[in-house]
């Protein structure tokens, strides 16, 4: 599963991917796996599980438990049935915690992140360090990622008290990014926000993009295909969104909104 997923994760594609960000604390396991099943339907390539406050083991776990089992039904159903295609299901689930305590040994991975910009040694390297012993012992496949938060920064820039980049800091970016590599991380995390304003400006992803071999990740502010598709345009490998799929009770219409969305993010 390690290789696997380092590969599937941090591997360079054609064309820029999409993974939907699942919240525990802003929603019902059982809406939360409809939600994914939806995401997936329409071509995300990967579930994120956290959030930057109010998650605990109990619900990060039990929202996990109830995505992987709405997962396997669907890929067990496409086993069965020659026009559905199998491998399309097969997508990782992988933690995007708030600290340590907040995971679960039912995650494939988690993002074993540095918030780089923050001012505190709590989210430099002590969570990381209380929650290692915790991620090995449990065999969840841990991913390192550089994280930065950019301006606006949201409940996240707050929770990790963060410097944050602002608007045109294009220098500071692309330090970061180089930061990162020689640290020997395999994904860099460029991140406004939930819920931002406005979304992580292009021209700091170009930065990024061109100061480092890393796989690049962008989220927060992202709502539509266009402002993806320019996020892609600038660099991007991944596109996060979380709040989006909060905004759609009915799994349906979740999975047209989305479709849409990565249809107009690649094209």
């Amino acid at each position: 599963m390690s290789e696997w997923l380092r590969d599937y994760v941090c591997r360079p594609r054609i064309g820029t991917r999409h993974a939907i960000l699942i919240d525990p604390a802003d929603q019902t396991p059982d809406v939360a796996a409809k939600r994914c099943v939806a995401a997936v339907s329409a071509g995300s390539s990967m579930i994120l599980v956290g959030g930057s406050t109010d998650t605990d083991m109990e619900n990060v776990h039990n929202t996990i438990l109830a995505i992987k089992e709405a997962l396997e039904l669907v890929t067990w159903a496409s086993s069965q049935d020659s026009e559905l295609e199998e491998e399309g299901w097969n997508v990782p689930v992988v933690l995007f915690p708030q600290g340590a305590a907040a995971l679960s040994p039912a995650a494939d991975g988690i993002t074993f992140m540095m918030l780089m910009n923050s001012t505190t040694p709590r989210f430099l390297i002590e969570e990381q360090v209380e929650g290692a012993p915790y991620i090995r012992q449990a065999g969840i496949v841990p991913l390192p990622m550089g994280y930065v938060i950019c301006a606006p920064g949201g409940r996240a820039g707050e929770v990790g008290q963060a410097k944050l980049i602002e608007s045109g800091e294009t220098e500071r970016v692309s330090a970061y990014a180089m930061t990162a590599e020689s640290y020997g991380f395999g994904m860099f995390y460029l991140e406004a926000g939930s819920g931002a304003s406005h979304p992580v400006e292009p021209d700091l992803i170009r930065a990024a993009r061109d100061s480092c071999d890393l796989t690049l990740v962008v989220g927060g502010g992202i709502r539509d295909g266009s402002t993806a598709k320019r996020a892609a345009q600038a660099g991007a490998d991944w596109i996060i969104t979380g709040n989006l799929a909060e905004e759609f009770d009915d799994a349906d219409e979740l999975q047209r909104v989305l479709t849409k969305f990565i249809t107009e993010m690649n094209s």
